[in-house]
């Protein structure tokens, strides 16, 4: 293994004012994105489109890395060029989403257990080979404070196979972003939220340690802390800053380089502003940064429509909300940015 070689990816990737590009949509979840503008969910629409952000000018100046699907990791340019090499070469590393979906947890009713582990270690070395340097694995955990939701087994086994996946990435030389998500659908409070995910993050770390998992070589890719979204009070910017920041603090040690926020059901503005606000509190033992797939592509994806000649929009939408998130880096974003073109 090549501590020196994964440390230098993982930091490289959370540079400043730089995060990632989610662009792992699984083939049911680009569907859906395709229906909402009337395009049909085909393997060459969704090069076209991936390329299309792919090759936005000056998107890699604020992303460091792109989170691929399989699909993509294997496809290339219009002009034949492998999508790995394109990213790559204009300075964004490419990486690679490896696990195989959450399922329900047998047993625990309401939960989810992510699948993959089978067959890993052998997945990993072809994507390598194919030219990614980091991985991504998501672990899902809901909040249902009626039934119980999530057990202790449920964090538990969760938890573990982050960990499972986390050391089999570093074994290939692979850079394991680790991303549990609490997911924000349900009615509860912001102050749950907080509950759960220190509960969260404290046993990730406890079964990264067991695993012998090194913490400089990896990233963390975690939920905000914010009120569910049924949740009839619904916690402000400032207060969603304040108990992210809290809970990070108390659960995530310094030795790991960069926290880079999913944005979950977020607007793109809200994400925004939220990792805007968290970054203006002061100084961290980590760098914050975003890992936005939804929240970096609702408007380019409007804006290309499934159209050929709406191109330039497209990278135009993708350019803005890319800046505007490496702007959010160092706290030096603010609303009124989103009315300029």
């Amino acid at each position: 293994m090549n501590v020196e070689q994964l440390i230098s990816i993982a930091n490289e990737i959370v540079g400043p004012q730089k995060g990632v590009l989610a662009a792992d949509e699984s083939s049911p979840t680009i569907k859906k994105r395709f229906d909402q503008i009337n395009t049909e969910s085909t393997e060459e629409n969704r090069r076209s489109y991936r390329e299309m952000l792919f090759t936005t000018p000056g998107a890699e100046e604020y992303i460091g890395g792109v989170i691929l699907f399989e699909e993509t990791l294997g496809q290339k340019t219009k002009d034949g060029v492998p999508f790995p090499k394109l990213l790559a070469d204009k300075g964004m590393i490419p990486g690679i989403k490896v696990d195989k979906g959450a399922k329900a947890l047998a047993g625990y009713p309401g939960e989810k257990i992510t699948e993959g582990l089978d067959g890993l270690r052998e997945r990993l070395e072809g994507y390598r080979e194919q030219g990614a340097r980091f991985a991504k694995w998501r672990a899902v955990i809901d909040i249902d404070e009626s039934n119980g939701v999530p057990s202790r087994f449920g964090i538990e086994a969760n938890a573990h196979a982050l960990a499972r996946y986390a050391a089999l990435c570093q074994e290939a030389e692979l850079v394991p972003i680790v991303e549990p998500e609490v997911l924000m659908d349900g009615g509860h409070s912001i102050e749950i939220c907080q509950v759960v995910t220190e509960e969260v993050l404290v046993e990730v770390y406890r079964q990264l340690a067991a695993h012998r998992v090194i913490l400089e070589g990896t990233l963390l890719k975690p939920n905000m802390v914010i009120s569910g979204k049924k949740c009839p009070t619904q916690a402000g910017v400032e207060e969603v800053a304040a108990a992210t920041a809290v809970t990070l603090l108390r659960t995530v040690p310094g030795a790991v380089p960069g926290i880079v926020f999913l944005s979950g059901g977020q607007s793109s503005e809200e994400a925004t502003a939220h990792l805007n606000a968290i970054n203006a509190m002061g100084d961290f033992p980590w760098e914050v940064s975003f890992s936005y797939g939804r929240a970096l592509q609702a408007s380019p994806l409007q804006a290309w429509g499934g159209n050929a000649g709406n191109i330039e929009a497209g990278k135009k939408a993708f350019f803005k909300r890319a800046k505007l998130n490496g702007l959010a880096r160092s706290g030096d974003y603010n609303t009124s940015m989103e009315k300029a073109a």
